[in-house]
């Protein structure tokens, strides 16, 4: 396995041997039931094969939390600055078995909703002999920062060299309310992080991890000077954001809202983070309808509002399909969601993300057919679209066959003038609907894609001077 990093003025992801590497994944963790048998080594065979039927379905990376403190046993230290060697020895065979199945994982130190929620048991409240006094001061007690390096440093020295780590998400969810209600304390607590791990990484081993800050989407409404710090921080390398917006991802009611609420989200999120900055979502999924309503969405419905918010997020111009927080019981995703990740990985193919530096489409997009909405983003030699029947949508809250539709075509704007081949792709059924040419003059491209009946991708690719095209 190689390392990962950011290909140079573009805003995705590759391996140190050049290779472009996009971060198809979930959240797991340690406690859920497909990593469970790993504590005292229950059952290592087990998560091994979990592991390879994720990485069969085209997954690259799971999200993971160093210390899930949902319960009592799986504090990764306790007492405070003593690491727990059950979970450090369970730590140790994930790296192993990730690295030998050929997964990586996007690694945040603490799990700070439950860690909020369950203060008073912590092992870092003074009262439990630790050394924060309050959790509204853990961005800014000097006790604290001081364990958290500590806690860094640790994984770091001993995880930080596997190439089975994507990333470090350096603190999940960060909230004004972990800094006295001060949205101001975000922005010196990842200056002093970020920088100081950097550091430490590139002083040990001659490289540093790449780094993120992950942040409830919603915060950005009612804290808009963390756009900053989140989206455009100079020492991070990719931005991060979690889309739970209310009443559409969080308690969907039908699978197209969510994804259209996704791809405004997403928007939002590449204008903000700039042209060569990766976005992308770690974290989203039904979480009013699952935590508050106690409710686990049908598994039809859920696959769909599943595979459309991934399509959404990638062609807004997110990197990969976003990481969906199961949400369900049991805590897994379901099989058609494996398939939905095996078929974006299939399509990713048919884009050059070495050199895709694209910029989000919105108003430069349309189709002809009235009931479709199209999401896209492109550059001026490639683009990629999603388009989603809206008018279709039945009372169950799917979309219904669309046996109406019409041969329809879509119009791009902003492609340079030539030669561009044409790919429409069966986001269901992982295959290729078409193949087609289409000639781009006057910096408009008019393809023609065929009946959208429920939803479909499209890859345009120009053909460079010189290059014969594809066959």
């Amino acid at each position: 396995m190689a390392r990962i990093g950011v290909v140079p003025d573009t805003p995705y992801f590759m391996t140190e041997d050049g290779l472009p590497w996009t971060p198809i994944g979930h959240n797991d963790a340690i406690t859920w039931p497909d990593l469970a048998p790993l504590f005292r080594r229950r059952d290592m065979a087990a998560v091994e094969r979990h592991l390879r039927h994720l990485r069969a379905h085209g997954v690259t990376c799971i999200r993971l939390m160093l210390e899930y403190c949902h319960g009592e046993h799986r504090y990764f230290e306790r007492p405070a600055g003593h690491f727990a060697p059950n979970m450090v020895r369970l730590w140790d065979d994930l790296f192993a078995l990730l690295e030998r199945v050929g997964l990586r994982v996007l690694l945040t130190p603490y799990d700070t909703f439950f860690m909020w929620l369950r203060w008073a048991r912590h092992p870092y409240a003074t009262a439990n002999g630790g050394v924060c006094a309050g959790r509204d001061t853990w961005l800014t007690c000097p006790d604290t920062r001081r364990a958290i390096k500590n806690r860094l440093a640790f994984a770091s020295d001993r995880w930080g060299g596997s190439p089975a780590l994507f990333a470090w998400d350096l603190w999940n969810e960060i909230h004004p309310a972990h800094g006295g209600d001060d949205p101001a304390m975000v922005a010196p607590f990842i200056d002093d992080l970020s920088a100081w791990l950097r550091t430490r990484e590139r002083q040990r081993r001659g490289h540093a991890n790449l780094q993120t800050v992950s942040i409830f989407g919603p915060e950005l409404i009612r804290h808009p000077t963390l756009v900053d710090p989140i989206f455009r921080h100079p020492t991070l390398d990719f931005a991060n954001t979690h889309l739970y917006e209310h009443g559409t991802i969080d308690d969907p009611r039908d699978t197209v809202a969510p994804a259209l609420a996704a791809a405004r989200l997403m928007r939002a999120a590449v204008d903000a983070a700039g042209p060569s900055r990766p976005v992308f979502d770690s974290e989203h999924g039904p979480i009013h309808s699952f935590k508050d309503r106690k409710k686990t969405l049908p598994d039809a419905f859920d696959d769909e509002y599943f595979r459309h918010i991934q399509w959404a997020h990638l062609a807004s111009g997110g990197a990969g399909g976003g990481m969906r927080w199961p949400n369900r019981h049991p805590h897994v995703l379901t099989r058609g969601m494996r398939e939905a990740q095996r078929a974006l990985a299939d399509f990713l193919p048919r884009i050059d993300w070495s050199r895709f530096r694209r910029r989000n489409l919105a108003g430069a997009l349309r189709c002809d057919d009235p009931g479709v909405a199209v999401v896209g983003c492109g550059d001026d030699a490639q683009a990629l679209a999603w388009l989603v029947r809206t008018d279709t949508i039945t009372p169950d809250g799917t979309l219904g066959p669309g046996d109406a539709a019409k041969d329809s075509s879509l119009t791009i704007a902003g492609l340079a003038d030539g030669r561009y081949t044409i790919v429409t792709y069966d986001t269901a059924r992982g295959a290729i609907l078409s193949r087609g040419r289409a000639t781009s003059a006057g910096g408009t491209l008019v393809a023609a894609i065929g009946p959208v009946r429920r939803d479909l991708a499209v890859a345009i690719a120009g053909t460079p001077a010189g290059q014969a095209e594809e066959a």
